[in-house]
């Protein structure tokens, strides 16, 4: 474990977010990120760079991501365009470091690791497996990965394709569907025992014994009193909105009970 206040030195990492919407949220994640650690570089990656953007932060051109399909297959098959050095943590808006304290070195061995899944129900569709059927327990688009993953899907000329689902999802696309060929290329992904450590996303049994990650991803259970950045365009109405609530819950009871008479 490292002393937080002692600045943690990861100059092998890019500190990287790809985005075009809540572009000003994910630029305090980034720099939320970046209290007391050193990165190697902290890049922001979207097709127009904000005035507000700080200058410990480098701006890099993307086109415009249109569509949450767009970000999906750039993270798969363009983020390595955009790194140069061994690792990139990548956050998102909802997502990003929250206790530096917790790094360990560990995590370097391997390529790919995020916040543990859960297992889904009984009978309930999921992606949460390999081609062989077994649980995948470690993904997430949040998180550290190696350079030589981030260029694999390009030298393995791994076909772009929807989960079980219909959907296109870069983190089920590499930790499940192709997961056996990251394998056999001798790289790793993090096994939930270390993971735990790592991330928290979802409220699982497995991570009950950690008393805080080093990073997080959405606001779900535990992860409820994290930080979350609001653009200030945005403040108005979300005071009217506050305001606003209580009569639109009444006005809805309303015509609930008018429609059962």
């Amino acid at each position: 474990m490292k002393n937080v206040k002692e600045k943690l030195k990861l100059h092998n990492v890019t500190l990287a977010a790809m985005t075009s919407v809540s572009v000003y949220e994910t630029v305090k994640a980034l720099q939320y990120s970046m209290r007391g650690i050193e990165f190697g570089e902290v890049v922001l990656i979207t097709h127009k760079k904000p005035w507000y953007l700080p200058k410990e932060i480098t701006y890099k051109h993307t086109d415009k991501l249109t569509n949450i399909d767009d970000f999906n297959y750039k993270i798969a098959y363009d983020l390595c365009d955009f790194i140069d050095t061994e690792y990139v943590l990548l956050v998102h808006h909802d997502g990003f470091v929250i206790h530096p304290e917790k790094w360990r070195d560990e995590f370097f061995e391997y390529d790919y690791i995020g916040s543990p899944w859960p297992i889904p129900s009984d009978g309930k569709m999921h992606c949460f497996h390999d081609v062989y059927g077994n649980w995948v327990r470690v993904g997430n688009s949040v998180g550290l990965r190696s350079k030589q993953l981030l260029e694999f899907p390009r030298k393995a000329n791994l076909e772009w394709t929807r989960d079980e689902e219909g959907l296109y999802n870069e983190d089920i696309f590499l930790c499940c569907r192709h997961k056996h060929d990251i394998e056999a290329a001798g790289m790793k992904i993090a096994p939930l025992e270390v993971a735990k450590y790592f991330g928290h996303e979802m409220t699982i049994p497995e991570i009950e014994d950690v008393d805080a990650p080093f990073l997080f991803h959405k606001w779900y259970g535990r992860n409820a009193g994290y930080p979350r950045f609001v653009n200030p365009i945005y403040l108005p109405w979300l005071m009217v909105k506050k305001v606003l609530r209580p009569f639109v819950h009444k006005y809805r009871r309303w015509k609930q009970e008018k429609s059962g008479q």
